[in-house]
């Protein structure tokens, strides 16, 4: 498809992709950028993973809430999610192949990351939703349909996230449980909207897991 996002910079960054053994395709949040958050991939870098940060137009992949009817947030939503298909090609391509592709996102980027993999669905490395889940007024859960072959399915949030109410996080955790990820899904007190200690250690360990494999 064409797209508000398919003329942006992907932004690749760690191991070089003819050399890494995995990859993490990095998406950001609302108002941020490909950059930034490969700067935040650096605090769970490890050696042989390549990044891959695609950018969203004016920095925005859709325009309203993740909450919002889907419809509301076209075209962008649809773009978003071909930006992360890209990407995820763009490292098969260079012969990682997708169990070693994790897609990793923040915020407006964590919900663009679970829904893809969510309507995608294949073995991959890992998906880490960070602050975010599906995306949509409501989740029906038949409107998911396939195997994730037991992928690695991350969702941290906060119990009071300003922007991610937490049923959201456990509908989404259902409908990954539903298609065969193995879920993680941690709810921290009181945090807010941001990413902690505990997060970034788990995606350390999870991208150290598929260099060592």
């Amino acid at each position: 498809m064409s797209g508000p996002h398919q003329e942006q910079e992907l932004v690749t960054a760690g191991a070089p992709l003819d050399a890494a053994d995995a990859a993490a395709v990095l998406v950001h949040g609302r108002g941020a950028s490909a950059g930034s958050i490969v700067q935040m991939g650096d605090e769970f870098y490890q050696h042989g993973v390549a990044f891959l940060a695609p950018q969203a137009a004016r920095n925005t992949w859709y325009p309203n809430s993740f909450l919002a009817p889907v419809e509301q947030n076209e075209p962008g939503r649809s773009s978003g999610l071909q930006a992360i298909g890209d990407a995820v090609e763009t490292a098969n391509d260079a012969g990682i192949p997708t169990e070693r592709v994790v897609v990793l996102g923040f915020s407006q980027g964590a919900c663009l990351a679970s829904e893809f993999v969510a309507r995608n669905p294949a073995r991959y490395g890992g998906m880490v939703a960070l602050s975010g889940g599906l995306i949509g007024e409501t989740i029906d859960e038949g409107d998911y349909e396939g195997d994730l072959a037991e992928t690695p399915a991350f969702f941290g949030c906060s119990d009071v996230d300003p922007h991610i109410p937490e049923q959201r996080v456990h509908e989404s955790a259902s409908v990954f449980e539903n298609l065969n990820a193995d879920v993680e899904k941690r709810l921290y007190e009181g945090m807010g909207h941001g990413v902690n200690e505990d997060e970034v250690e788990y995606v350390s360990d999870l991208l150290a897991d598929l260099v060592e494999e």
